[in-house]
């Protein structure tokens, strides 16, 4: 089954709404593309901005995150109606330094994939594992773990619609990548596990990222494995480099 790569820009806490707007504007007709999605996933206050830089260019925007309630006395958080009623169309949940510096637990990604769903927005839902659990040899165990606790009382439509990006965590930042064949080796075991819970009609729908260190010169090697379906690019999303990382078949 041929299923479209999503390539997905992640900020994290970069670019001032100035910066977002004029980096938009320089790189939107480099980096459309017919033959991948193409996502910018930016800071809030960023949002805006490149909304309007973006309209009307098929490149979607996403947020790096969003509480699991609609409204309330949750100061300082983004309820997904504020995101879905700016146009907003993809979130990233449960990244790792969402994890291990602001303490999101299994519960809270699963709270905030079923809002997500709930109001409209694709949910890139991550998971990955420390250089700790890879030297143990638990990488596999604790990656089903993430995905059967993500996905928790979902239905299979709302599975099938879910963006699943494998990011390990030694790989984030620093350089270092897994190979292809690492990448592989555990985005085919995401595969696998929803095809366990939801059935492989539903497995083989579903979208899998690599992320960690991917650039210009490794894109292409990576998105050619059988289950990687494109890629969440961190710092290299920051620079003209994302076009190499977008068009990676040429």
């Amino acid at each position: 089954m041929m299923r479209k790569k999503i390539i997905a820009g992640n900020w994290k806490m970069n670019k001032t709404p100035k910066e977002a707007a004029a980096f938009c504007k320089g790189m939107k007709e480099k980096v459309a593309s017919s033959a991948v999605d193409v996502v910018f996933c930016v800071p809030f206050v960023d949002l805006f901005p490149v909304l309007e830089e973006l309209a009307g260019s098929g490149i979607a925007v996403g947020a790096e995150n969003m509480y699991f309630e609609d409204s309330g006395a949750y100061t300082g958080e983004i309820s997904p109606l504020m995101l879905k009623e700016m146009g907003v169309s993809y979130v990233v949940l449960g990244h790792s330094e969402r994890r291990q510096l602001f303490h999101e637990t299994d519960d809270m990604v699963n709270k905030k994939v079923k809002k997500a769903l709930e109001i409209g927005i694709t949910p890139i839902m991550c998971c990955g594992e420390t250089l700790e659990q890879r030297e143990a040899g638990i990488t596999i165990e604790w990656i089903r773990i993430q995905i059967k606790c993500g996905l928790q009382e979902l239905t299979a439509e709302e599975v099938e619609k879910v963006v699943i990006a494998y990011e390990p965590i030694w790989a984030i930042g620093t350089g270092k990548t897994a190979t292809a064949q690492q990448a592989q080796e555990v985005c085919k075991a995401i595969r696998q596990v929803v095809g366990e819970v939801y059935g492989e009609t539903v497995a083989q729908k579903v979208r899998i990222q690599y992320g960690g260190s991917v650039n210009g010169k490794n894109a292409a090697e990576l998105f050619a494995m059988d289950d990687i379906d494109g890629g969440l690019v961190g710092g290299a999303s920051l620079k003209e480099e994302f076009q190499e990382i977008v068009h990676y078949q040429k």
